[in-house]
Parts: C-alpha cells; sequence; structure tokens
C-alpha cells in the first residue's frame, strides 16, 4: 500500500512538472506575441519608405504595396503611417502595409471613399493599439487642450505624393459603430453632426473632411473619431 502511495505521489509531481511547464511555455508564447504585434506596428518599420514630394524616385524600391494610396502625418504624434486602400474594408484588418499577415493591421481609407480624397468626407480606419501605436494616439483628442495643442498634419495622396494636402484637425466624439453619418461616407450631413455631436468642437473652417475612427475599448461597437478638414495649398 505504501509503495502505491509513493508511486502515485511521483506521478502527482510529474504531472505537476508539466503542467507547470505548459503554464511557462504559454506565458513565453504571449509575450513574443505582443512583441511581435508591438514592432509589426512600430513607426520606424514604414517610415522609411515616406515618400518625398517631387521626388518620384524615393519609394521605386518600396515594398509596401499599389494598394497604398496617401500618407498621412499627425504632428507632434505618432501617427505618420501609409493609407492603405481595398475592395473591402476586411484586408487591412489584419494585413500590414507590406502584404503580409499581422495583427496590428494597417491604416485603411474606407473601400467606398474616392482613393484621391475628392470626396467631401472621408473615412480612415485603424486598430486601436496601446503606446499610441496605429490609431491609439486618438482617445488624446478628446481632450481640449491636447486637440489645440496638435492640430496641423500632412495628407500626401498618391504613391509618389503626388499632391499634398496640409489638414487641420478641428473635432474629436466618441460614438458608436451604429451612428450611419459617420461611418457610411456620403450618406447624411456629417458637417452638421460633428457640430452637434462632438464631445470636443473648436468650429468649421470649411473644406473637404477626413474621418479618422478606432475602437474605444467601451464596448465592441465604441469608436473614438478625430475630425481633420483639408487645407487646399
Amino acid at each position: 500500500m505504501l509503495r502505491f502511495w509513493k508511486t502515485l505521489n511521483i506521478l502527482y509531481e510529474r504531472l505537476l512538472l508539466i503542467f507547470m511547464a505548459l503554464v511557462l511555455l504559454i506565458c513565453v508564447w504571449c509575450a513574443y506575441d505582443n512583441y511581435y504585434v508591438y514592432s509589426s506596428a512600430a513607426d520606424e518599420t514604414v517610415t522609411k519608405y515616406k515618400p518625398v514630394p517631387g521626388v518620384s524616385s524615393a519609394v521605386a524600391d518600396s515594398p509596401i504595396t499599389e494598394d497604398m494610396v496617401a500618407w498621412l502625418t499627425i504632428d507632434g504624434t505618432s501617427i505618420d503611417y501609409p493609407v492603405m486602400q481595398a475592395s473591402d474594408n476586411v484586408k487591412y484588418l489584419n494585413t500590414d502595409p507590406f502584404g503580409a499577415y499581422s495583427l496590428s493591421g494597417s491604416i485603411f481609407l474606407d473601400s467606398a471613399c474616392s482613393p484621391d480624397f475628392s470626396d467631401d468626407y472621408s473615412l480612415i480606419y485603424g486598430h486601436h493599439m496601446e503606446l499610441g501605436k496605429m490609431f491609439g494616439a486618438l482617445d488624446d483628442f478628446l481632450k481640449e487642450s491636447y486637440l489645440k495643442k496638435h492640430t496641423s498634419g500632412t495628407l500626401m495622396v498618391g504613391r509618389n505624393a503626388e499632391t499634398v494636402y496640409d489638414i487641420e484637425v478641428f473635432a474629436a466624439m466618441k460614438t458608436t459603430a451604429r451612428a450611419d453619418t459617420v461611418f457610411s461616407p456620403g450618406k447624411g450631413d456629417i458637417r452638421s453632426y460633428i457640430q452637434s455631436s462632438a464631445d470636443v468642437f473648436l468650429g468649421d473652417g470649411g473644406g473637404r473632411i477626413i474621418g479618422l475612427s478606432t475602437c474605444a475599448g467601451d464596448s465592441p461597437a465604441s469608436r473614438t473619431v478625430v475630425f481633420c478638414r483639408i487645407i487646399d495649398r
């Protein structure tokens, strides 16, 4: 009987060691996965391919795919990314600008919008990530003091920055994915909706509007949207 209990105890200890080893492997995998996701979203992985206005050869050897339609920069923030566009709004949720699978995805233009940003309202999406990666930086614009200090930016349209626009951030709001006026470009009066619903509103100076949208985290349908206007040079 004593031998039986010793054998059982040895078996228990071995099973416990196996279980602890599995837990350790899972922790290591999670740490690696988080590192991979955030390193894939790191600015420096793509900014070296940022086009230079007037230099058509600047991205001649760029591995960014032909789906790139623009480059978006908001001064003084971590937002400095190529803008991709596909025939649907699914592809770039989990595809990086180089065409590879990535949980961090890409910053991308709504498939219904004109790639030259000639529409009265264009909508750009990006994942909400910690440390301000991708569109995680949009949360800060819900504070009026922050928005007032970060109103300027640039939109370079075209793979070789064929057209360059100054942009001005003028409003921010928390809303839901069910807000058709925001998330169905061309449906409804977006200008009036912003004026009546924005949490922060600095005034409307006219011009075409760009919405920058990301998940808000409160619920699956919650969104943070920052609005900019295009300033024609």
